[in-house]
């Protein structure tokens, strides 16, 4: 079986499911068990300012995103105000619906960064992290360089996602850093499906048929 971890998952206009339309999909894990990814373009009404607001700290002290953040604000250095700032990284950013499945609970994609509680290495560039720790550095200086949120996830079962794929539901293409961080979140399946040297206007569920 070949693993498509790390991959981009990105849904074919003939794909049934209307949750699934015109999405795109890291996929996390992918084994004889089955599939797990986080859908990186199908935002909620919510910023990522506005979730953390909603978060508990772990003890009774103020949240350490929203005392540190502020500190920031007020630093001299222009580095660190940029870094709070900066829409692709701040807590401006949109949250992330990842997929049907836990939709209360929450999985930071980011950049390689060690030391959080309950963190996934994807691959040389990416982890994903779900623990509380990572959400409370948000905004701060102990933030990863790049990131998104989302709040669930989507799963497949065992063969599952390999039917759809011979189904022609979805095409596959590495993961690019620059899709997951930097282009905008409307642009993100049309982003993918250039990087497969593919025309949108002429994607069919063809595609894939010799």
């Amino acid at each position: 079986m070949m693993s498509l971890e790390n991959q981009l998952l990105i849904a074919m206009p003939s794909l049934g499911d209307p949750y699934f339309n015109k999405t795109v999909t890291y996929i996390c894990e992918h084994n004889e068990e089955g599939a797990m990814g986080l859908i990186i373009n199908l935002p909620v009404n919510i910023t990522l300012a506005d979730l953390l607001k909603q978060i508990e700290p772990e003890d009774n002290e103020k949240p350490d995103n929203l005392s540190q953040s502020s500190e920031l604000t007020n630093n001299d250095d222009m580095n660190d105000i940029t870094l709070v700032t900066d829409i692709s990284n701040s807590l401006e950013q949109l949250v992330l619906s990842g997929g049907p499945i836990a939709q209360q609970r929450g999985f930071v994609l980011h950049r390689s960064q060690p030391g959080w509680s309950s963190s996934l290495v994807l691959s040389k560039e990416l982890m994903i992290t779900t623990s509380k720790d990572i959400l409370m550095s948000l905004g701060t200086q102990k933030a990863p360089e790049q990131f998104i949120v989302t709040l669930g996830y989507a799963g497949w079962g065992p063969g599952q996602l390999e039917q759809e794929l011979q189904a022609n539901s979805w095409l596959t293409t590495p993961a690019d850093i620059e899709i997951l961080f930097e282009t905008p979140i409307e642009q993100r399946w049309k982003k993918a499906t250039e990087k497969l040297g593919i025309d949108i206007a002429h994607l069919s569920s063809d595609i894939g048929h010799a």
